[in-house]
C-alpha cells in the first residue's frame, strides 16, 4: 500500500497534473488532501476508506473503468479541486509553467488551507508566481503569499508512492478525459475520445490531413516528422 504521508504536518495536500505531454486539450491539474478538518469521515467512510488504500495507485497503472470508479469515492471523502489549463495560456507560458500554474491554482481552490504540500515531479510548488499573461488566470497579491507560505517538497514518481498524490492523479487523469470526451463530439476526426490528445501516428495523421483546431497546442511540433535526405557524399 502506498504511503498516507510524507511530512509532520497534518494537513497535507497532495497534487499532481495530466496532459503535460498531449497535442491537443488542457493540462489538468488535481490537488487533494487526505485528512481535512473540514471533511470528518463516518465509521462507515472509514471502512470505505480502508478499501480504496489497498486499490489506490498512480492512474498510468489503473485501467481507465478503475479510474472512474475511483473517482466518486474520492470526490465524496475528501477536500479536492481541479484546475484546466486551455492550449492558448499553455501557448503562451509553455507547458511546464502551465502545468506547475494547474497545481497552484487547484491547491488555491481547496475549502482547507494546507499546512504542506507534496507534489509530483521534480520542481518545487511555488516556482513562477505573478506571470503577468494575457490568458487565464493572473494570480492576485494574497493568492501569491499563500503559495509562498505553503512548505512543499517535489517527489519524483510521487504519484507510485504517496496516496494524496496518486488520488490527485486520478481525479486529474478522468477530468482531462471527460473534456477530451466532449470536445470529441466537435472534431471527431481526431478521434480524441480514444487518443485523448496525445502525439499518436493517427491524431498526427490528422492533423495533417485536417489542420488544426483551437485545441491544438500551436508551440507544439504537430505535424509528422517529413522524411530527410542524406546528403552526405
Amino acid at each position: 500500500m502506498l504511503k498516507k504521508c510524507y511530512s509532520s504536518f497534518l494537513v497535507e495536500c497532495g497534487t499532481d497534473e495530466a496532459g503535460r505531454g498531449c497535442l491537443a486539450g488542457p493540462v489538468t491539474a488535481a490537488a487533494l488532501i487526505l485528512h481535512s478538518p473540514n471533511f470528518n469521515l463516518t465509521k462507515e467512510d472509514k471502512k470505505i476508506e480502508k478499501l480504496l488504500f489497498k486499490n489506490l495507485n498512480d492512474s498510468k497503472q489503473l485501467s481507465e473503468k478503475k479510474r472512474f470508479e475511483l473517482r466518486p469515492i474520492l470526490e465524496n471523502l475528501y477536500d479536492f479541486a481541479f484546475t484546466h489549463i486551455y492550449p492558448e495560456e499553455i501557448d503562451e507560458i509553455n507547458i511546464l509553467n502551465a502545468s506547475m500554474k494547474a497545481m497552484q491554482e487547484s491547491v488555491l481552490k481547496l475549502k482547507t488551507l494546507p499546512q504542506f504540500i507534496i507534489v509530483d515531479g521534480n520542481r518545487p510548488l511555488n516556482g513562477k508566481l505573478g506571470m503577468k499573461q494575457q490568458t487565464g488566470k493572473v494570480f492576485n497579491t494574497h493568492e501569491i503569499e499563500i503559495l509562498k507560505q505553503i512548505p512543499n517538497t517535489s517527489i519524483i514518481k510521487g504519484d507510485a508512492n504517496y496516496l494524496s498524490i496518486a488520488a490527485a492523479s486520478i481525479l486529474a487523469k478522468t477530468y482531462r478525459d471527460d473534456f477530451m470526451d466532449k470536445i470529441h463530439d466537435e472534431y471527431p476526426m481526431y478521434n480524441w475520445k480514444k487518443n485523448k490528445g496525445y502525439p499518436t501516428k493517427e491524431h498526427r495523421e490528422a492533423i495533417q490531413k485536417y489542420g488544426i483546431t483551437k485545441y491544438h497546442r500551436k508551440t507544439f511540433r504537430l505535424f509528422p516528422e517529413q522524411l530527410s535526405l542524406n546528403l552526405d557524399v
